[in-house]
């Protein structure tokens, strides 16, 4: 695949400190997803949480409902859908709901939950989620087929159910499946020929995950007589640009150290180690962030994909490291300078620009020309009135 079919996102968690007001941080992420729509962005996509209270959305599929009625264009996702804590008829049941009220724009996650503290709520142990997830996803799959289904498990039990609602999006919506560290989301992606979507960044031993990971997805697909494409595979990044390095890490001073703490204290896997001497300069350098300009940005995304072998999709990672303006301004950088690098959708404005500057003084003597022959025209149409 080509750089310029490379789609961009932005991808919430989201990461908001415990002190800021719920109701207000709901309307704010909201608001984020009209920005990034008239900045350009392709897709959104909201997670799933129930503990640790900075990632505050429960239900991603209300966030796309709302995000749904204030824009036009942008693809809106759940990311993703935590499948042990859910009746799967439920799921499969909302999201073709949803699949008709966004006339296609939804986009449809899933996973095995990522926060231990959820699955401890629930009572269920951490070991049984992914074994969960494929019971789930199985079902779904079906369910979206337009199958009629009698299936029991330990957790779930489902009689002659069937969908009332038939796909909007044919042959149903577009999906994808975490895939961070173990192999169960590659597994998945490939055995039901979906997509991928990996959270870890873009270090080197995540790049080494990534690439592993799409051959182990590859090949559960062979294996599954399915096909799977490079284009429905997705990389998340932590972002914050400025106009320069210095100006960036000013920027983050804001709310780093909170986002750090939650990292630290409440996630399974934070990408900095407890102890580690200066986190930002880590997180920098081991490019499980990318804190700098907009060059810096175009160089870490071209190594990854260069590294991974190619993907479909960059998110950014959703965070409030900066307060709002420079929040703001970083993904105005991006837009203005990190898509169009990729797209190139101006190579056209380009060649015309140059064109019309190699012939600069043929078209300005034409030009010349041209005035020139109406003056005479006029002096000689006034002559003949005379």
């Amino acid at each position: 695949m080509t750089h310029e079919m490379l789609r961009f996102g932005v991808f919430l968690a989201p990461f908001h400190a415990l002190e800021e007001n719920p109701a207000a941080l709901f309307d704010r992420d909201l608001d984020l997803i009209s920005e990034v729509e008239a900045l350009g962005f392709d897709e959104a996509w909201f997670g799933e949480h129930h503990s640790g209270g900075f990632e505050t959305i429960a239900a991603p599929e209300l966030m796309i409902a709302a995000a749904a009625e204030r824009t036009r264009h942008i693809r809106l996702g759940a990311g993703v859908k935590s499948l042990p804590y859910h009746n799967p008829f439920v799921v499969a049941d909302t999201m073709v709901q949803l699949d008709h009220m966004t006339r296609g724009r939804a986009l449809f996650g899933v996973g095995p939950g990522a926060l231990p503290s959820d699955a401890h709520q629930f009572g269920i142990e951490p070991r049984d989620t992914r074994r969960m997830m494929d019971e789930s996803l199985d079902v779904i799959m079906r369910l979206m087929d337009g199958e009629r289904i009698t299936a029991r498990t330990d957790w779930f039990n489902l009689r002659e159910a069937r969908l009332q609602l038939g796909n909007y999006t044919k042959p149903h919506m577009e999906m994808a499946v975490t895939s961070i560290r173990s192999p169960a989301g590659a597994v998945a992606a490939g055995k039901y020929g979906i997509g991928m979507l990996s959270l870890g960044g873009v270090s080197g031993d995540a790049l080494e995950a990534y690439a592993r990971n799409w051959g182990i997805c590859e090949e559960s697909a062979a294996q599954h007589a399915k096909t799977v494409s490079r284009e429905n595979f997705r990389v998340a990044i932590f972002m914050h640009l400025s106009d320069s390095r210095e100006d960036a890490l000013a920027d983050i001073s804001h709310g780093f150290e909170k986002w750090l703490g939650y990292s630290q204290d409440v996630l399974a896997f934070g990408p900095v180690p407890r102890g580690t001497e200066n986190p930002v300069d880590f997180m920098i350098e081991t490019r499980r962030a990318v804190i700098g300009t907009p060059d810096d940005a175009i160089q870490a995304i071209e190594d990854a994909l260069a590294g991974t072998g190619g993907f479909g999709v960059v998110l950014l990672m959703a965070h409030d490291w900066a307060d709002g303006a420079a929040a703001a301004h970083s993904r105005e950088l991006f837009a203005r300078d990190v898509i169009p690098h990729f797209r190139d959708h101006s190579a056209g404005r380009r060649d015309s620009y140059n064109f019309a500057s190699d012939h600069h003084e043929q078209f300005l003597d034409a030009a010349k020309k041209g005035v020139s022959d109406a003056d005479d025209r006029y002096k000689a149409d006034k002559e003949a009135a005379k």
